[in-house]
């Protein structure tokens, strides 16, 4: 008894790369101009900065020297800088709670339907944001100034040098005032976009469920954008801690509250364009960079564990 063969299948015929991997190719060249110019300006530059930050100037034999991390342990027994960064920090716990709640505020009585004239009110609060930050700092100056503006006009209608908001106890406020003012209208937008997702059919089953404005708000519209809030917490802290154009733009009509190293900004761009301390002034830039990161990721990560 003979058995059958059984016929082998010869191997299937090698082929190409498939059409994804084409497609994924042509992919990355899409994303190459992109990628091009973010090494060159974000990732050259913290390169060049931490190789700078790992040498000293010279002062009597002239060129550089290899320090290895002796300027970061400089920079962590800096007073100036400690006295700066908790500057921002205590600008950071006022300011950015003040502004993220107006902007919250503003949105949903915005995003509300018992608000008249809404689009108006959302250009005219969003407007302050396309004023350039130079442009809104001298602005605000203006109207500060002890010897001109508003306050100095305030100042000649009581009669009395009270109202000062460029000197030295008001300063901090008057920079978070100029913030806030900017900066609101940009997070209402964050907000305000984050509410027009929220699904029809949540609003309409708390409508059945007799959930009033307030409950509505509470329980369906404040959960839904809790991702929205945290991006714009996230942005703001990073923005405080980056903390430069308006101080350094007061700083020359208010030389006696506002020194050199108000802020850790000031304090490294006056480092390296004013005392010609380019190592020096990269190691705190880094040091503060660090320190922004730690905390930004710290607050992302608790949003993200109460949001689970």
């Amino acid at each position: 008894m003979t058995s059958t063969p059984v016929p082998v299948e010869s191997p299937p015929p090698r082929r190409g790369p498939s059409r994804r991997r084409r497609l994924d190719r042509k992919g990355w060249w899409f994303v190459a101009p992109f990628l091009v110019v973010f090494a060159l300006v974000f990732l050259a530059p913290i390169a060049y900065a931490l190789w700078l930050s790992l040498f000293q100037e010279q002062v009597f034999f002239g060129g550089t020297r290899f320090v290895g991390l002796d300027n970061y342990a400089t920079a962590l027994a800096d007073a100036k800088f400690w006295e700066s960064f908790l500057r921002v920090l205590l600008f950071l716990v006022v300011q950015v709670p003040v502004m993220l709640l107006l902007a919250l505020v503003a949105a949903l009585a915005i995003d509300s339907a018992r608000l008249h004239a809404a689009g108006f009110f959302r250009i005219v609060i969003f407007l302050p944001y396309a004023v350039p930050g130079v442009v809104a700092a001298l602005m605000w100056g203006f109207i500060y100034g002890d010897n001109f503006g508003l306050a100095a006009d305030l100042n000649d209608l009581l009669g009395t040098r009270a109202v000062q908001p460029l000197s030295g106890d008001w300063v901090l406020l008057a920079i978070g005032n100029i913030v806030t003012w900017e900066f609101v209208g940009y997070n209402m937008l964050i907000f305000y976009s984050a509410l027009k997702v929220i699904p029809g059919e949540l609003h309409e089953a708390a409508a059945i469920d007799g959930a009033g404005a307030f409950r509505t708000i509470v329980s369906i519209k404040l959960p839904s954008i809790r991702g929205a809030v945290m991006i714009a917490t996230i942005f703001s802290i990073i923005g405080s801690f980056q903390l430069f154009n308006e101080p350094n733009i007061l700083r020359t009509l208010a030389p006696n509250a506002i020194n050199t190293s108000y802020t850790p900004n000031m304090y490294a761009y006056n480092l390296s364009f004013g005392g010609q301390q380019y190592n020096y002034s990269a190691t705190v830039a880094i040091v503060m960079g660090v320190i922004t990161a730690i905390i930004a990721y710290v607050v992302q990560l608790r949003g993200a564990r109460k949001g689970a």
